[in-house]
């Protein structure tokens, strides 16, 4: 009986061996299979993505409008040079001619675009080098360009790959018991002592099984740690242009910034000739009016003398007095005026009121005309222009935004990565069993924005629209710039030749009326009349001179020359610290 009972649990046993090495063939052939399976599915995974990103990289476009440099519609002639063709030149018949020649302008050839040197006069040659160097309002718009340019620099980096490295640490309570608990998971495994069919095929072994599943609960409800380190990686893949977009608008807004220097640069070198000229036209007034001083002390002298002979009466005396006293009156005005126009070329040039003051001391002699003023033509103009260039600059970004402005209307397709290490155990992260890793394209479509994307189009597009407007208003505000200058600087030529013919009609009165009054033969109200619109003369073409060169200046300044010797990129600008 025994004999039997062994045989049979024997085979028994036999069967039980069988069973368990099918069902360990059976568990290693799924664990193969899921393998493959896996296998499969990665291959298949990073075939999709391959085959979006060269879909994706083939079917990429840029919406919006392309940006069209536009008509500035330049007419061939400027129109005051047309008017001044059949204007009639004053005639004075009998009296002196003028003792300068007015210069002729020109369209034949283009301006000079360092024009200060046709004054030859090396003091504004110098000052003008000096103000290009040091000033500081020129020093901020070069920083503005490098603004400008850090700008495209971040908008080009929105289409690069992204890469980050990463490292957590957590320690971590799932909070499982509770949900374990709910399930009843607990009271199961405290059954197995008892109730597990285990206990037929050994005794004890629902008791053991009841212990490891407890372990292994108590485990999995304990805080956990978790270290990781890792990589993500990401790329906003540019399908529709508005990354494109993006850094061509900011490279139109880094031309913008360039031509405002460029204008800043033009304006400085007209101030500083203008405030030079000012100088010297104040410091010539100030020389005439001490002459005129001197004049006016030997006619008191003389008169005083003669009214000491009973020839002369004690009002002449007076009025000789007040004669050159009136003009030393005129005096402080003007060493006001020096004072003024020295600090204002100090400043320009980047240093402190007075530094300028002992090198600008000495009177020099008021600026010249050349006898040629070369303006160019006006087709030109647009070219030369800086704020055309930055008026067309701030179109062609405006233009831009409209196509960032359409691409947000457009899916968003990115490509996402992460790898790295996992475990509960820092001394784990450096074994390849640790690692993890997903990576895939994500796409994002926008659905609804309650009409916020659609109303970002229209504005882009009105703003377009102002900028093609700003551009039109700047051309035609140049043209007039351009025509007032022109008007101004031949009439002001004409008025100086005019009153250069008064000032030598009034000073040869002036010493026909001195050497009568000398011989008896006129009163001394006849003299100082005469001396008076001498004086008056002389000061009015002073002013007059002044102003033609104020003009020129203007002319230049209105025709845009004197930023084309520098670089494209400005790097002839240095920062003073």
């Amino acid at each position: 009986m025994r004999m039997c009972e062994c045989r049979a649990k024997c085979r028994c046993d036999r069967r039980a061996a069988k069973a368990g090495a099918g069902a360990r063939a059976w568990a290693a052939s799924e664990v193969l299979a899921a393998s493959a399976a896996s296998a499969v599915s990665a291959a298949s995974r990073l075939a999709v993505s391959a085959a979006l990103l060269s879909v994706a990289l083939l079917s990429a476009c840029t919406v919006g409008p392309d940006f069209k440099t536009p008509d500035a519609q330049l007419p061939a002639h400027y129109h005051d040079t047309q008017r001044a063709t059949s204007a009639s030149p004053l005639a004075a018949p009998g009296i002196a001619t003028p003792r300068t020649t007015p210069s002729a302008v020109t369209q034949q050839a283009d301006i000079d675009p360092q024009w200060w040197h046709s004054f030859h006069d090396p003091m504004l040659d110098a000052l003008i080098a000096d103000a290009l160097a040091g000033n500081l309002d020129l020093q901020e718009a070069v920083l503005r360009i490098a603004e400008a340019r850090a700008q495209v620099l971040q908008a080009g980096a929105q289409g690069l790959p992204s890469l980050n490295a990463t490292a957590s640490y957590n320690r971590d309570q799932l909070g499982l018991e509770g949900i374990l608990k709910s399930k009843g998971v607990f009271n199961q495994t405290n059954a197995l002592a008892s109730n597990s069919t285990l206990n037929g095929l050994s005794p004890g072994a629902g008791a053991q099984l009841q212990q490891g599943a407890n372990n292994l609960l108590n485990q999995l409800t304990q805080p956990i740690n978790i270290f990781q380190v890792g990589f993500d990686a990401s790329w906003e893949l540019d399908l529709f242009g508005r990354v494109r977009r993006s850094v061509e608008s900011a490279n139109a807004q880094t031309e913008a910034r360039i031509a405002n220097s460029r204008d800043a640069m033009l304006s400085l070198e007209a101030e500083v000739a203008q405030t030079y000229a000012q100088l010297r036209g104040a410091q010539q007034l100030r020389q005439v009016t001490i002459e005129q001083i001197a004049v006016n002390r030997e006619i008191l002298d003389l008169t005083r003398n003669r009214q000491q002979h009973g020839l002369e009466t004690q009002s002449a005396v007076e009025s000789a007095a007040g004669q050159m006293t009136s003009d030393q009156a005129q005096i402080p005005h003007y060493d006001q005026q020096i004072a003024q126009a020295m600090s204002a070329l100090a400043v320009l040039t980047g240093t402190p009121p007075g530094t300028l003051d002992q090198s600008l001391a000495d009177p020099g002699t008021v600026l010249r005309e050349p006898p040629v003023v070369p303006i160019g033509l006006p087709s030109t103009l647009a070219r030369r222009r800086p704020d055309i260039r930055a008026a067309e600059a701030n179109l062609h970004a405006a233009t831009a935004q409209v196509g960032v402005s359409v691409a947000q209307l457009y899916p968003d397709v990115s490509l996402t990565g992460q790898f790295g290490t996992r475990a509960t155990r820092a001394s784990y992260l450096t074994e390849w069993a640790s690692h993890f890793y997903s990576f895939g394209p994500s796409v994002s479509l926008p659905i609804f924005q309650g009409g916020a994307l659609v109303a970002s189009v229209r504005l882009a597009k009105t703003q377009q629209a102002e900028a093609a407007l700003e551009y039109r208003k700047t051309v035609l505000d140049a043209l007039r710039d351009i025509d007032d200058a022109l008007v101004a600087y031949r009439s002001d030529q004409a008025r100086r030749d005019a009153l250069d013919q008064t000032d030598q009609a009034n000073e040869h009165a002036y010493e026909l009326a001195s050497e009568a009054y000398r011989h008896g033969i006129v009163s001394f109200i006849t003299v100082l009349d005469a001396q008076r619109q001498a004086t008056q003369a002389r000061q009015q073409l002073t002013s007059a001179d002044t102003q033609v060169i104020t003009d020129l200046v203007s002319l230049y300044k209105a025709l845009g020359g004197g930023w084309e010797d520098a670089s494209e990129n400005g790097n002839n600008l240095h920062i003073v610290h």
